[in-house]
């Protein structure tokens, strides 16, 4: 099957005529760097094999979307139909209008030298080599099966960067002009500053919020810069095969607790996950939070926990006030309607168009006129 009319059209869709970019997206077939995804279901992830449905690949290949390529420690390329994997994504090809956003928010240009932290399937490093070319472009990722097929893929496409089996928290091989991850962390590493050439720009999202932070290299070895007026989420990054295992057993626990404390609460009842502005606000206020969220039937229940043990079930029946159960050492409602309170008295939360200020060890500094924030490693 020709893949190139789709690759263009999806050229079309995500680059204006203009754009630097509009060639590289033309040019890189991402069909062959995703020969099998996992697609969500009423009955939990299935596997797709493209080879099978070379129309349906087509389609999923070419089209402005993530594929999920990877669930916790099962890469789809090594799936049964049956298998029903659980858990987080632990990799995907990322939609490439937000892999655009990401390298814009970078300046990306021809003669520099860029990290791409996070290989994936190896799509955001095609995109890079075909405008940059082969020497300029590294790619990172923790798994070794990502960038062993990554790396065996690219190379069928003609195209050759450099792609290493990093923790990306950790040393990288080389020193850039820019880094670009498409993959969150908290706080920026250390080792991406020691990384990043004199005047050289970093972009990242820091783990658990939308918030894209873009800074320049300072000769105090640091970066300031900007959390851009725009959003996105990624995966965290990991040292393993999966994530640790979360809060699922006190989130259970708080889903029918009666708590120690229970009231009547001033707001409705907030899906948190997906209201990415509040969640990010609430990250930065108290990080670690885990979010649960049930509506059906005229009821809403939200749940949040925390590792430290603070955990809160939110009910709330059609236009009812929601009753809300609190236990553990912190009232994590509270903290959310601090969150709510700002937004209602300002307009608007401090986060996106903050100056940002990055030390040599990677702590982000935030301010907003008098609001400020740190951002520091969780605890």
């Amino acid at each position: 099957m020709d893949w190139s009319p789709h690759a263009r059209a999806l050229a079309d869709r995500v680059t204006h005529p203009a754009s630097r970019w509009r060639d590289a997206v033309a040019e890189t077939p991402r069909h062959l760097l995703v020969p099998r995804w996992w697609a969500p279901g009423p009955y939990g992830w299935t596997v797709q094999d493209g080879p099978a449905d070379p129309e349906r690949w087509m389609r999923a290949a070419y089209c402005d979307r993530t594929l999920v390529t990877q669930m916790g420690p099962l890469h789809a390329d090594h799936a049964g139909p049956g298998d029903r994997p659980r858990g987080r994504p632990t990799s995907s090809s990322t939609m490439p209008s937000l892999v655009l956003s990401m390298f814009g928010h970078a300046r990306i240009r021809p003669g520099l030298d860029v990290l791409d932290v996070g290989t994936g399937t190896g799509y955001g490093a095609g995109l890079l080599t075909a405008l940059l070319g082969d020497p300029r472009v590294t790619s990172v990722d923790v798994g070794g099966y990502l960038t062993r097929a990554a790396a065996e893929r690219l190379d069928a496409a003609g195209l050759h960067p450099t792609i290493a089996t990093v923790d990306a928290t950790g040393p990288l091989p080389g020193t850039f002009d820019r880094i670009v991850a498409t993959v969150s962390v908290r706080p920026i590493p250390a080792s991406w500053l020691e990384a990043l050439r004199p005047g050289g720009r970093l972009v990242t999202t820091v783990a658990n919020t939308s918030l894209i932070v873009a800074a320049d290299k300072t000769d105090d070895g640091g970066a300031v810069g900007q959390v851009a007026r725009d959003w996105a989420m990624f995966m965290t990054t990991r040292s393993g095969a999966d994530y640790p295992p979360g809060l699922a057993e006190l989130i259970e626990v708080a889903g029918a607790a009666e708590g120690e404390q229970v009231s009547t609460a001033r707001f409705p009842v907030l899906d948190v996950a997906e209201s990415w502005e509040v969640r990010s606000m609430l990250e930065i206020l108290a990080p670690g939070i885990e979010h649960d969220f049930a509506g059906g039937g005229g009821v809403r229940t939200a749940v949040m926990a925390h590792a430290d043990g603070s955990w809160v079930r939110a009910e709330q029946v059609g236009h009812e006030p929601p009753v809300v159960h609190q236990g553990g050492p912190r009232r994590l409602w509270h903290l959310l309607d601090e969150v709510r309170d700002y937004w209602l008295q300002h307009g608007a939360l401090p986060l996106y168009g903050a100056n940002v200020r990055i030390t040599p060890d990677g702590v982000i500094h935030l301010q907003r006129g008098r609001w400020k924030a740190t951002i520091a490693r969780s605890p």
